[in-house]
């Protein structure tokens, strides 16, 4: 297994590793792309889909699953408290890192992405298939969820003239500079207002990826982070549009740098760029 001088090795499996325990009865995998519709086309054997757009949040409120709706997800799709669960999706795994940052704020233990995603997995040659895995449903049991992962705005709103706290907006420079409302391939949609929250720094989520999709090694990312101030010894809160960008970075930042108190602003710039009063940088 390539470590690269991660703090949390374990939380990141090899395309070749998740090849050799295809079938295993402890290991459940779990595709969470983007474009919805990639899974039907194609997906590693055993592993089942989940859609970000009905699995991964609530309606009619905007919001992440409470810990019944989670309850209920993982127990249809077979998943036990005591299986690790694997996760990849395509866009080098937006969603997917989302997912992982949902598993760990409701408490499974043992749960990880593949590194490079989808499109390692596809350029490699590896083995598709279009059936669904048929699991069993269990009775999964959450944990209550895990403050500390989170962040919302009146918090984000109080770190705003602390010193001690690194905002950091992964968002594409056009979106940061307010030039752009979402994505380039994506809908204009989500915020009233362009630009950033004041203060944030701008440290786009694919610079922590290299070419062909895997995290580059930790003494790169450190240098990556810390030449813009995101350390070790500060608090961190990351955002994006609408939290899977920085559900990413909060990986890379958490599990990969071992920063010990960092936070998704799952909210984003959807919520920031619509509140009444809130100041706006550009």
């Amino acid at each position: 297994m390539k470590e690269n001088g991660y703090a949390h090795p374990h939380t990141l499996v090899q395309t070749d590793w998740v090849a050799s325990h295809n079938g295993d009865t402890k290991v459940r995998l779990i595709e969470v792309d983007v474009d919805t519709t990639v899974y039907d086309t194609g997906h590693i054997p055993s592993a089942i889909g989940w859609d970000w757009r009905l699995d991964l949040q609530r309606r009619p409120i905007r919001d992440v699953p409470d810990r019944a709706e989670w309850e209920t997800l993982l127990s249809r799709s077979g998943i036990g408290n005591d299986n690790l669960v694997v996760l990849y999706g395509d866009t080098n795994n937006w969603f997917a890192a989302f997912a992982y940052w949902l598993f760990k704020l409701y408490g499974h233990a043992d749960v990880c992405l593949m590194d490079g995603g989808r499109v390692k997995w596809v350029a490699e040659g590896r083995e598709l298939t279009t059936d669904s895995p048929p699991f069993a449903p269990t009775k999964y049991q959450a944990k209550q969820p895990d403050r500390a992962l989170r962040a919302f705005r009146d918090e984000v709103a109080a770190a705003l003239d602390r010193p001690d706290v690194s905002l950091v907006d992964v968002r594409s420079p056009k979106e940061y500079s307010g030039e752009l409302m979402a994505p380039e391939n994506l809908p204009q949609e989500g915020a009233q207002r362009g630009g950033h929250i004041p203060g944030a720094q701008n440290v786009p989520w694919a610079t922590a990826v290299a070419e062909d999709g895997t995290f580059k090694p930790a003494a790169e990312l450190r240098t990556i982070y810390g030449g813009k101030g995101v350390t070790t010894d500060t608090e961190t809160i990351a955002y994006c549009r609408i939290g899977e960008r920085s559900a990413h970075t909060w990986f890379v930042l958490k599990e990969l740098l071992g920063h010990t108190d960092v936070r998704n602003y799952d909210g984003s710039w959807t919520e920031w760029g619509s509140l009444i009063g809130a100041p706006i940088e550009r």
